[in-house]
């Protein structure tokens, strides 16, 4: 029996099959259903959990080599929200960019983690290392 970490079986089953320069979306409540991609659905009630932390769960055991979000986070968010990523992330680099190009980038995830999370564009892609 798992004591520590990710406990969720589907989850650890996504991750687990995510490789070199492979991709993972944590979508938002409302992101849009993409049936060509394993979605894992974690949601709950309103903002639980949130992208930050299943960002907080993942970062400890997933390589990440870079991070995608869309640039209207920056526009629809405080100054501190997106201080508050950047921080999380670390020395991760963070490549902001349209909502309408960031959404190109989620067919070709290995799958997708849907939270429950509210906060307006706060969906990230993370790459593998």
């Amino acid at each position: 029996m798992l004591r520590s970490g990710i406990l969720n079986p589907a989850l650890l089953s996504l991750l687990a099959r995510v490789r070199h320069t492979n991709t993972l979306v944590i979508s938002d409540r409302g992101f849009p259903f993409w049936p060509e991609i394993e979605t894992v659905d974690i949601s709950l009630v309103d903002d639980v959990p949130t992208i930050a932390q299943v960002l907080d769960a993942l970062l400890p055991a997933f390589v990440v080599g870079q991070v995608f979000a869309a640039e209207e986070f920056g526009r629809h968010n405080s100054a501190e929200k997106v201080a508050a990523l950047k921080k999380r992330l670390g020395n991760i680099p963070l490549r902001f960019e349209p909502h309408v190009e960031f959404k190109k980038r989620v067919p070709h995830a290995i799958g997708l983690i849907r939270t429950a999370d509210t906060t307006p564009y706060a969906n990230l892609i993370l790459e593998s290392a």
